[in-house]
């Protein structure tokens, strides 16, 4: 578990030289850009939430002059349409083996025959269950903030866990909530988030993320919380989270990990922040005893990639498979 020197830093910003929209389905369009070498090493960014989207930044984990970088923005959210945050949204279509799918048929409609896939968080959920059911179409694997949707994972963080490290966020969190509510909090605010009156689902969105944003950095960051804040994009993202996560991602308990043997021959790195309040690192530690072969790291760190010690460590992986 050696680290790497903090001070690396990501690459400078860059644009995509191409972009496009992705009929997938099920009147799905999703948004993928390219940027970096077009004829550079593979690799594809998968975004954590479920419904986050992807920004710019994403785009510097990567060496440009080595390696040809596929984004995009998963169903629902980001650039993709339609937008969870529209009043009529259906997310019927929209599930972790759709998402899987969809990597699949990116792939394809790019002309690539194998990728690394990097992702954090939620895209390290999805990055896994890809890699599982394609092995043979992943070179490599970098993941972070590990999540495997186990239900020990999701009370930790959404039914109290946390909470005894971040009281007074967690406070603005119940806030939607009925006084003295004890029952299952990602159940109840899936009522709040779906129910068709704007004064009900748009606060209950903003409550959701804003506990996401103000416990994922290690140093509190306004501008992430400001960010999150944004109606539209709380909402997105909160209906998304919401809908995955009442539904335990499709995935049977413990599914990642029990089926953590089919990455054998895949190279991978996981970067785990020591003190990453989402996604506690006991996460990370399962996924390494059940894939030994991964280079391990644990960083002093919180949940969120942009932080110094994470985002060298990610940087330093993504150069060594550059080549």
């Amino acid at each position: 578990m050696t680290t790497t020197d903090p001070r690396r830093t990501l690459y400078p910003p860059i644009e995509p030289y191409a972009s496009g929209m992705l009929d997938v389905g099920d009147g799905q369009q999703l948004y993928w850009e390219e940027c970096g070498n077009p004829a550079g090493k593979p690799a594809v960014f998968v975004h954590g939430g479920p419904g986050g989207g992807c920004t710019p930044n994403y785009r510097r984990y990567f060496d440009p002059s080595a390696y040809r970088v596929v984004l995009f923005d998963q169903r629902g959210c980001g650039r993709s349409v339609p937008h969870a945050s529209e009043p009529d949204a259906d997310l019927g279509a929209n599930t972790t083996w759709h998402l899987v799918d969809d990597l699949e048929r990116l792939r394809v409609d790019r002309g690539i025959g194998r990728w690394l896939v990097f992702g954090g968080s939620w895209g390290s959920a999805l990055g896994l269950a890809y890699a599982q059911k394609h092995p043979d179409r992943v070179s490599e694997l970098v993941l972070r903030g590990i999540f495997t949707l186990r239900r020990s994972e999701l009370d930790w963080y959404y039914n109290g866990g946390a909470a005894n490290l971040a009281p007074e966020w967690w406070r603005s969190f119940e806030k939607p909530l009925p006084d003295g509510f004890t029952g299952d909090r990602i159940a109840k605010y899936h009522e709040l988030l779906f129910d068709p009156d704007p004064a009900v689902h748009l606060p209950a969105g903003v409550a959701w993320t804003t506990w996401e944003a103000a416990t994922s950095t290690l140093v509190f960051s306004p501008e992430l919380v400001e960010e999150f804040s944004e109606a539209s994009f709380a909402l997105a993202f909160a209906r998304i989270e919401n809908h995955y996560f009442v539904n335990g991602g499709w995935f049977a308990e413990g599914q990642l990990l029990a089926e953590a043997g089919r990455l054998r021959d895949i190279p991978g790195v996981i970067v785990q922040g020591r003190y990453d309040l989402p996604c506690p690192v006991t996460t990370a530690d399962a996924l390494h005893r059940a894939w030994p072969e991964a280079d391990y790291r644990v960083v002093l760190a919180g949940h969120s990639a942009s932080e110094p010690a994470i985002a060298a460590e990610l940087v330093a992986a993504t150069d060594r498979f550059a080549s």
